[in-house]
C-alpha cells in the first residue's frame, strides 16, 4: 500500500522551490531531489495535480508539466488509485539526470587506512581457526568486545565485555536499539541539523522527533534542550557531542553537564553517537564524555570513518541488562557479525592510536584545503572553523541549499542539501561540504561551486522580510 504525502507536507519540504525558470522545469528539479536524497521515500503518492497547485500557487498546467518530467526521468510512475507514486531510484535511473562520474561529496567517508591491507591478510591467515566456531555470535567475538571494552575504560568509562554487542556498523546498531527501546510516538530527541539516517531509523518506527538547534561557532542551544526534555520528556536523546554531523561542533564541559542533567530530570536515556569522536584533526583538551557514570546512557561507535567504510564493524556499549534486551531482539533482524570481519577489527582496534594521528594528517590536509579554497572562491560565504570531524557546514548567506546542489549535480559535483539535514525543516542558508577527499579533487569541488553559485544567485529571487522572519522562527 502507497504511502500518500499532503500537499502541504511537500510544500514544506520544497521550501524556497522556484529558482529558475521555467516554473514547471524548477518544480520537477526540486523534487527530484527529494527523490534522490530520499526525503522522499519510494513508493509515496504524491499530491494530486490540482491539490498541488493550489498549495502552491502555480497553475495545474505547471504542476502537471512537472510531473510528466518526473515521469520522464523514472523518477513517478502513474498508478490507478494512487495518482502519481515516486518509484525506488537504482542507479540507471539516478544516472539519467546526474552523471555520476563526477566529485561525489554526498559521502562524508575518508578513504581506507593503508594499512588495513595487512591486517585483511593477517585475519585471512587465521580462516582455520575461525571456520571452527558455530559462525553465528550474537553478542561478538569476545576478543573484540574485550579491544572495545578496555578502550572505552582507558577513557575513563569503566566497561566489561559483557556491555559491549558487536554490530553490522552504527546504523545496524541504531536501528537494533530504536526497534528495541522505542513504540509508535515516543519521543526522541536530537540535534537540528543531525544525521540524516538516524532521524529516517527513528521516524521509521514512529517515533517523534524533538529538534534542539546547534549551530558552528555558537553550539548547542542550551535553554531549548533544557525546555525540550522538561516539556517533552523524551524516551531517548540522541546526540553528537564530538565532532557532531554535520556542524562539527563539540560540547563543552559545560554543555555536556546540562545536557546530562536533564536527560536524568526527564528520565530520558542518552544515546550517544560516537563515529565521528576519534576524528580529532587539532591537539586540544577532550572534556569528559557526556553520560559518564550514568547507566542510562548507550554508546554507538564503529570503525566506518577511523579505518574505512567497507569495514562493516560497529558496536553498542550499554548496560548489562539494556544488552540482554538488545541481544534477546537482535534474532529478528540478523544471527550476528561476519566471523572474517571481526577477526580484522580486533587487530584494528588494537591498534588504532597508531592509526588515529595518520588519519588526523589526512583530515587536516581536507580541511585546510577546502577552507582556503573557499575563502579565495567564496568570500561571501561562512567557514567555520572546525578542530575535527568529516566536514564544513557552510553558512550561503541565501536561502538556496537546494538549488545550489541541483546546479553543481549537472555540472559533475554531488552533494546533500542542507534541508537534507534539518530535522523539522529549514537548513535551506547551510550546505555540508565534506573535507574527506584529497585536496586537489576538493580545489575542483571548489571551482564547481562557484559557477553553481554564480548561476544560481543571477536567477534567485530575493526573499521578502516577512519570509525571512518566518524561516528565522522556524
Amino acid at each position: 500500500m502507497d504511502s500518500r504525502l499532503s500537499a502541504r507536507a511537500l510544500v514544506d519540504l520544497l521550501g524556497l522551490w522556484r529558482t529558475s525558470e521555467p516554473a514547471f522545469d524548477a518544480l520537477a528539479d526540486a523534487i527530484r531531489l527529494l527523490c534522490l536524497d530520499n526525503r522522499i521515500a519510494p513508493e509515496t503518492a504524491l499530491p494530486a495535480e490540482r491539490e498541488l497547485a493550489a498549495a502552491l500557487g502555480v497553475s495545474r498546467t505547471t504542476v502537471a508539466a512537472a510531473y510528466r518530467a518526473l515521469r520522464s526521468t523514472g523518477h513517478i510512475v502513474s498508478r490507478q488509485g494512487s495518482g502519481s507514486v515516486t518509484r525506488p531510484l537504482g542507479r540507471t535511473t539516478a544516472a539519467r539526470w546526474f552523471d555520476r562520474e563526477g566529485i561525489d561529496l554526498q559521502q562524508a567517508s575518508p578513504p581506507a587506512w593503508p594499512g588495513l591491507p595487512g591486517v585483511i591478510a593477517e585475519g585471512a591467515a587465521s580462516a582455520t581457526a575461525l571456520v571452527s566456531r558455530a559462525g553465528y555470535d550474537i553478542l561478538g567475538h569476545v576478543e573484540l568486545r574485550s579491544a572495545i571494552a578496555d578502550r572505552y575504560s582507558r577513557q575513563g568509562i569503566p566497561t566489561k565485555p559483557s556491555q559491549i554487542m558487536v554490530t553490522t556498523g552504527a546504523q545496524h546498531a541504531l536501528n537494533l536499539i530504536a526497534s528495541t527501546l522505542l513504540r509508535r510516538a515516543d519521543r526522541v530527541l536530537l540535534e537540528t541539523p543531525s544525521y540524516p539516517h538516524a532521524m529516517e531509523t527513528f521516524r521509521r518506527v514512529g517515533a517523534r522527533l524533538v529538534g534542539v538547534p546547534v549551530e558552528s561557532g555558537h553550539g548547542w542551544d542550551l535553554d531549548r534542550a533544557t525546555q525540550a526534555f522538561a516539556r517533552t520528556r523524551p524516551i531517548l536523546a540522541y546526540l553528537m557531542p564530538d565532532f557532531q554531523n554535520p556542524t562539527g561542533c563539540s560540547m563543552s564541559s559545560e554543555e555536556r553537564a546540562v545536557f546530562a542533567r536533564a536527560a536524568h530530570d526527564a528520565g530520558s536515556i542518552l544515546l550517544i553517537d560516537e563515529t565521528t569522536a576519534d576524528l580529532a584533526i587539532d591537539p586540544l583538551p577532550r572534556p569528559q564524555p557526556l553520560g559518564t557514570g550514568s547507566s542510562a546512557t548507550i554508546r554507538v561507535g564503529s570503525l566506518g570513518k577511523s579505518v574505512w567504510g567497507g569495514l562493516r564493524i560497529g558496536w553498542i556499549r550499554a548496560a548489562d541488562d539494556v544488552i540482554r534486551r538488545l541481544r534477546a531482539a537482535r534474532t529478528t533482524h540478523d544471527l550476528g557479525t561476519p566471523d572474517l570481519e571481526q577477526a580484522v577489527a580486533t587487530r584494528v582496534v588494537q591498534r588504532l592510536d597508531e592509526i588515529l594521528p595518520q588519519r588526523a594528517s589526512l583530515l587536516r590536509d581536507g580541511r585546510d584545503a577546502l577552507a582556503a579554497a573557499l575563502a579565495r572562491a567564496l568570500p561571501e560565504w561562512t567557514v567555520p572553523r572546525v578542530h575535527g570531524g568529516v566536514a564544513l557546514w557552510v553558512g550561503l548567506g541565501e536561502p538556496l541549499s537546494s538549488a545550489l546542489v541541483i546546479d553543481a549535480a549537472a555540472h559533475g559535483l554531488h552533494l546533500s542539501a542542507g534541508g537534507r539535514f534539518a530535522v523539522e525543516g529549514g537548513q535551506e542558508r547551510h550546505l555540508r561540504i565534506p573535507f574527506t577527499t584529497e585536496p586537489r579533487e576538493l580545489e575542483r569541488a571548489v571551482d564547481i561551486l562557484a559557477a553553481s553559485w554564480a548561476r544560481v544567485t543571477a536567477g534567485a529571487p530575493r526573499i521578502s522580510p516577512v519570509a525571512a522572519l518566518a524561516e528565522a522562527v522556524v
